[in-house]
């Protein structure tokens, strides 16, 4: 064999290994693209009724936030109508209360004065058992 038939069936070799590995990695990429190509069918299957779920959730939702809103607006409005009706009631009868209580205020006075045999508010003293004078009021009380 000449160095010309040697070289040839190297290159031979050469390229036959070089097809040998590029059917492999394409044979392994179509594996590849299968296992993908299902992946995504799968995923679009439990997608949709999820989405479908998701919809039906955001829709009851936006139900309940409408049926709060009607109720806090109800709620808003029996507010008002309670500090109207506060309103009128203190109105109508806050004054006569106030003037009943003064005139009671008054008679009590009035029937206190007669009564001189009672001390005077400023001289009686209250004490409470197991309490403690403060050091400020304790000095004074010594002095």
């Amino acid at each position: 064999m000449t160095g010309g038939e040697v070289a040839g069936i190297l290159v031979a070799v050469f390229w036959a290994i070089l097809v040998s590995f590029l059917a492999v990695v394409l044979v392994r990429l179509a594996q590849t693209l299968k296992a993908t190509t299902k992946l995504v069918a799968d995923v679009t299957e439990q997608a949709v009724p999820l989405l479908a779920d998701a919809s039906a959730t955001v829709r009851s939702a936006q139900t309940q936030l409408d049926r709060v809103d009607a109720i806090a607006s109800d709620v808003q409005e029996v507010t008002s109508n309670a500090s109207a009706l506060s309103t009128t009631v203190a109105s109508t009868f806050g004054g006569p209360l106030v003037k009943v209580a003064a005139f009671g205020y008054g008679v009590r006075r009035a029937l206190g004065r007669g009564r001189a045999d009672t001390p005077p508010a400023a001289d009686r003293r209250t004490v409470i058992v197991g309490r403690t004078v403060p050091s400020a009021r304790r000095r004074k009380q010594k002095g």
